[in-house]
């Protein structure tokens, strides 16, 4: 049946009609959506003014500090309550050797965890395990301190360093007595701490990939390990990429733990089983006892030095994700 020339002729008009009165409701939002957008445009102004906030306040409280050090503060390891001589060298030499050190540890490991509870085990086995590793997750800082102190840091002590040192002890890295605390002892625990956040992550990112991309390349006569470094790993790179950056935030940043194993030592050494201090162990051990101002202002200013260690790393990370994510897709 065919449309009359009149009918046909209005149909144009029909549409336009229709089209105009869609526009003029997307062009009018209703009140409720008047209302969520301003509050959710609220809810996002308020982080950076809470940032900002934060900014102003550790600025205000560590201007003595900054003003009698200046930039010498970043570039000292003198920090002397009695003779009033701060600098923030070694903290920030703990924090991050402690941090590689865990990074070097967790990252492997994580992502070895969650391609085998992905890839390799059965449902029963997966289940079980990844059950396990957000346990690990959930439990306190403190609690892996109280255990790094008296059970781990015993063990590095009467069995680990010994060997290490008897094998190793010609490189400067693995020099001195084995005293089981120190930066060694640091880094593995916070290893331990971090893997469970980039083990879950990634295994969930690792199960985002299409299964139709990795039978196909089973369809072509790839092997398991093939599959995982041609098809899994380059999917999933933007994912393994954010895991890691987490688990680093989560190391900067750790406070108890550190404090139990590290020694709490305002020092720079070469070797791994000597003891040292980090940013955040400094501010938990000495925080209380600050009674000079210009001994509050500069544990302050070691704070402010922790933040931009995390905004600088933060940033760097979202730049090398955008030219990972750029290189990858040709552009």
């Amino acid at each position: 049946m065919f449309l009359s020339p009149i009918r046909y002729n209005r149909m144009p008009i029909v549409l336009e009609a229709w089209e105009s009165a869609s526009s003029d409701n997307r062009i009018k939002p209703s009140s409720e959506d008047r209302a969520f957008r301003w509050i959710t445009g609220i809810s996002a102004s308020s982080i950076l003014l809470l940032m900002a906030g934060l900014i102003i306040v550790m600025l205000f409280y560590s201007h003595l500090a900054l003003r009698e050090f200046g930039f010498g503060f970043l570039f000292s390891d003198e920090w002397n309550p009695i003779t009033q001589k701060f600098g923030a060298l070694s903290s920030i030499y703990g924090t991050i050797i402690s941090t590689v050190i865990a990074m070097l540890i967790a990252m492997p490991m994580g992502l070895a965890v969650a391609l085998f509870l992905t890839e390799w085990s059965t449902p029963k086995a997966e289940s079980f395990f990844g059950t396990a590793i957000e346990l690990l997750a959930a439990i306190p800082s403190i609690i892996y301190g109280m255990w790094g102190l008296f059970v781990f840091a015993p063990f590095m002590a009467d069995y680990v360093q010994p060997l290490v040192n008897q094998y190793l002890g010609f490189i400067p890295l693995f020099q001195g007595p084995p005293m089981g605390i120190g930066m060694l002892t640091t880094g593995i625990i916070l290893a331990l701490m971090i893997l469970p956040f980039i083990s879950s992550v990634s295994r969930d990112v690792f199960k985002m990939v299409p299964p139709v991309l990795k039978e196909s390349a089973y369809g072509l006569g790839s092997t398991n390990w093939e599959v995982t470094k041609n098809v899994t790993m380059p999917y999933a790179l933007q994912g393994i990429i954010g895991a890691g950056f987490l688990g680093l935030g989560r190391a900067l940043g750790e406070t108890m733990a550190v404090t139990f194993v590290i020694g709490n030592s305002h020092r720079i050494s070469a070797s791994l089983f000597q003891t040292g201090n980090s940013i955040a162990s400094t501010l938990a051990n000495e925080f209380t006892e600050a009674s000079e101002p210009i001994y509050l202002h500069s544990l302050v200013a070691l704070g402010f030095v922790l933040l931009l260690i995390t905004v600088i790393t933060q940033l760097a990370a979202q730049l090398w994700l955008r030219h990972v994510v750029k290189k990858a897709g040709g552009r």
